[in-house]
């Protein structure tokens, strides 16, 4: 049928079969899978998953600058000159 929408196929590798054979399990007898479901519901899904990796970035970078602005990095002084030692050595061998 003509359409002015994008089309998508879906193949079943192994790990969408997995996915699939289990909600077919659940599923009754001769009930299909709505597939343009499953996109929706996962596709909301995904987009929250970002949107909580942003908002944990975003608390990260602020404890990171709240530790700067109160210069409370946790560091340990002497391996930092002990790094600082042996990257000034040259090493000719």
């Amino acid at each position: 049928m003509p359409t002015t929408r994008p089309r998508h196929t879906i193949t079943e590798t192994p790990p969408v079969q997995e996915a699939l054979d289990e909600l077919r399990s659940k599923l009754g007898d001769g009930e299909r899978i709505d597939f343009a479901e499953l996109v929706s519901l996962g596709a909301r899904v995904k987009a929250r998953r970002l949107n909580a990796d942003d908002a944990e970035a975003r608390a990260a970078r602020m404890r990171l600058a709240e530790m700067i602005r109160t210069r409370s990095i946790p560091i340990d002084i002497v391996a930092a000159e002990e790094v600082k030692h042996l990257g000034l050595i040259p090493k000719y061998e």
